[in-house]
């Protein structure tokens, strides 16, 4: 990747940073650093450039952290719902094959002239369709 040269003020000083940062990241990155500089300076007038300097990096690393903490939450929570997503699909898929099965019984009744009779539940219509495959494997046999 392309090395880009950026010169940044940061309180008064000029700094030549050498990255694969566009001038627009580098910069919000130089105005918020010279803010936040600002306001350690403004909240103790006493403390040295350099100081709030270090101050500045220890609350960005500190920030940097939290936000590391708070991604890995995340990437957690998205490897969760990825395993709930495929569980939900697995379900649906034996919901269909379900709703097939007791499809086929329904359709074995009624040419059977059964179709008033009640299938109580997946195992009945399997059940069903089992009995009438065997039926059909028998007849292929008795035919041959």
């Amino acid at each position: 990747m392309a090395q880009n040269r950026y010169k940044a003020i940061v309180a008064g000083q000029t700094y030549t940073i050498i990255g694969q940062e566009t001038k627009q990241h580098m910069d919000m990155v130089t105005a918020l650093v010279n803010e936040q500089l600002n306001e350690i300076m403004s909240l103790s007038p006493e403390i040295t450039q350099e100081k709030a300097a270090m101050l500045l990096a220890i609350n960005a690393v500190s920030d940097q952290l939290k936000k590391q903490e708070a991604l890995m939450q995340l990437e957690k929570q998205r490897y969760t719902l990825e395993g709930q997503a495929a569980h939900n699909l697995e379900l649906e898929n034996r919901i269909k094959k379900i709703e097939a099965i007791e499809a086929e019984a329904k359709e074995i009744m009624r040419k059977n002239g059964k179709e008033n009779v009640p299938i109580r539940n997946h195992v009945e219509a399997q059940q069903i369709v089992n009995e009438n495959r065997k039926r059909e494997i028998q007849k292929r046999a008795a035919n041959k």
